[in-house]
């Protein structure tokens, strides 16, 4: 979901206020998963890289996320959406805000329709390097490493690897973003900032996936 600074910046307003625009868009596009039928959506809200930012924005975006856990997810709830995290978990993430997660993930732990998965002080590769410290932890032999082992290891193994990544805002990127899960996911690039984006730019990214031929690795039809 990037974008945010750059369009309060261009409006001569704190970066802050281009992360609570950013809410309304991130709920358009709940509604639009939850009207195209979509099962499971994970957003990047918060990464390991993102506590190198000015204290007063870290801060504020930790606030905030657990003001939108607080105002949303009865709402959520009532709607059979799933609230789900991913990231670690250390001494820098407020006692107060894993307690709010641990309660969004209980409250919506029976619902169906969406699985709405939040990454917080989440990195691809410290998620890796995590899963790995569990399996040698456990005593595997190296021969005995899978990837399906791996697969199991990492912070929610129930989470279907992704069939189309949005990025916001024209940066082209992957930014450190479920390095493992995404190894076949088609790709989507826009120019919208993330504070723009609305559920008719998601149903643009689920026509442009409908239109590609996913190969897997393998061969085609027609090739």
């Amino acid at each position: 979901m990037d974008g945010n600074g750059r369009w309060a910046e261009s409006r001569g307003l704190p970066r802050t206020e281009g992360h609570r625009a950013g809410e309304d868009a991130l709920f358009d596009v709940v509604d639009g998963c939850l009207e195209a039928g979509v099962r499971w959506l994970t957003v990047y809200a918060f990464s390991t890289e993102n506590w190198r930012r000015p204290r007063d924005e870290v801060k504020f975006l930790i606030n905030f996320n657990e003001e939108i856990l607080l105002r949303r997810r009865d709402e959520l709830n009532e709607r059979d959406v799933r609230i789900r995290f991913v990231g670690r978990r250390d001494w820098r993430v407020p006692k107060r805000l894993i307690r709010r997660m641990n309660e969004s993930s209980e409250l919506t732990r029976d619902n169906r329709k969406l699985t709405f998965t939040i990454a917080f002080n989440y990195g691809g590769r410290a998620e890796i390097v995590d899963a790995v410290r569990a399996i040698a932890a456990s005593g595997v032999k190296p021969d005995k490493i899978t990837e399906k082992m791996i697969k199991r290891h990492l912070y929610d193994p129930e989470m279907p690897d992704p069939d189309l990544v949005v990025r916001s805002s024209g940066e082209y990127r992957i930014s450190n973003f479920l390095l493992w899960e995404l190894a076949y996911s088609e790709l989507y690039f826009t120019e919208v900032l993330w504070p723009e984006f609305r559920r008719s730019d998601l149903f643009d990214a689920i026509h442009e996936y409908q239109v590609r031929e996913r190969r897997f690795g393998g061969v085609g039809q027609g090739s």
